[in-house]
């Protein structure tokens, strides 16, 4: 009944995944299955035989194998910490959900072909230096993550491979929905998650990247405000204490725009967000961050800043470790483009390789 079960939910991934109700998958496969019985498939408490999974494979586009999921590689997402501004639906969120966890799901699947050791587990800072009571903490708390990564001072290149690197798996979801900017979990309470939205700008991208990052790691004390502690974690990440103080210097009475142009473009951190570093630092006063912010709001700018565009991330780490796989001919390329959602051709075998 296990198989049966895992089957069952692979079935609801697939469905919420691509935001349909039952009655639409019903109408999908010809309502040959009504969405009576599908339920009970989802539910696990009875199973599609081999006819039924054939036209749900066609229905979703994917191999049957699909359906049989690697208990190994099966996962669980935690409580999700999102955005108190985000305003997407239930079901466009049970979406990405389902989006997130079959992705995450494949890339462990990849991954589990290889030696364990070959990728690298998630590494936090004792509790003790990373609990927060008050939003100064924050400040140490993100130094100590520096610390902890051998980052130093300086700007960060990319935020998406960072945190690859550093065992946190990262899904960019590929959808439009201006409410939704990403969420934070743990998958099986040991696995940590980020989902950003695809199409951001840049230093948005950066901004939400490292603010979820804030609530994987901080122990935010309940007189705490937590979105508070991860918007401040966010900007003492990206740029670090000292390095604001050394590139704004002392308390200031004015900052340029293309001073903040320049900065934005060296940290990969909006014009606004040096802004509020500046004002939670103390280099400038509250009564001046507030002009600056009326000036964005009152040009229109604060949601698409004025100079040039910082360019949105892209993941590359999956594709290539599946690549990998292939090259090493322990995962097929058929296999690999199903799991990877790349085109087939990007693992077919090149001329190079043939010679060799």
């Amino acid at each position: 009944m296990k198989e049966v079960a895992m089957m069952g939910e692979q079935i609801q991934i697939a469905r919420k995944s691509r935001g349909w109700s039952l009655e639409f998958l019903s109408a999908q496969i010809g309502r040959a299955v009504t969405k009576q019985a599908l339920h009970k498939y989802e539910q696990g408490k009875d199973a599609p035989g081999s006819a039924v999974l054939l036209k749900l494979s066609e229905a979703f586009g994917v191999g049957i194998d699909y359906f049989f999921r690697d208990p190994a590689v099966a996962i669980q997402l935690g409580e999700l910490h999102c955005r108190k501004r985000t305003s997407v639906g239930a079901r466009k969120l049970a979406q990405i959900t389902a989006q997130a966890k079959e992705a995450i799901e494949a890339r462990l699947a990849i991954e589990s072909l290889f030696p364990a050791e070959r990728f690298p587990k998630f590494k936090i800072p004792p509790p003790d230096k990373r609990r927060v009571t008050t939003l100064e903490d924050v400040e140490t708390v993100a130094m100590e993550v520096r610390k902890s990564l051998n980052l130093g001072l300086d700007a960060i290149e990319n935020m998406t491979e960072l945190l690859e690197d550093i065992g946190v798996k990262v899904f960019q979801w590929a959808g439009n929905e201006a409410g939704f900017d990403g969420f934070a979990c743990w998958a099986n309470d040991s696995i940590p998650v980020i989902v950003t939205r695809s199409s951001l700008p840049g230093d948005r991208q950066r901004s939400n990247l490292a603010h979820e990052l804030g609530h994987l790691i901080m122990e935010v004390s309940p007189s705490v405000d937590s979105e508070k502690a991860a918007k401040r974690f966010s900007a003492a990440f990206l740029v670090p204490k000292p390095t604001a103080q050394s590139e704004l210097s002392s308390a200031r009475k004015k900052l340029a725009l293309p001073e903040l142009q320049q900065l934005k473009k060296k940290y990969g951190m909006s014009m606004q967000q040096w802004i509020y570093r500046a004002k939670d630092l103390g280099i400038i006063s509250p009564a001046l961050a507030q002009q600056y912010f009326m000036f964005f709001r009152r040009s229109h700018s604060h949601k698409e800043e004025p100079g040039a565009a910082i360019p949105p991330e892209k993941s590359t780490r999956f594709g290539r470790i599946a690549l990998q796989a292939v090259s090493e001919g322990i995962l097929s390329p058929a296999r690999a483009a199903e799991l990877t959602g790349l085109p087939l051709q990007e693992f077919r075998p090149s001329p190079l390789s043939a010679e060799t």
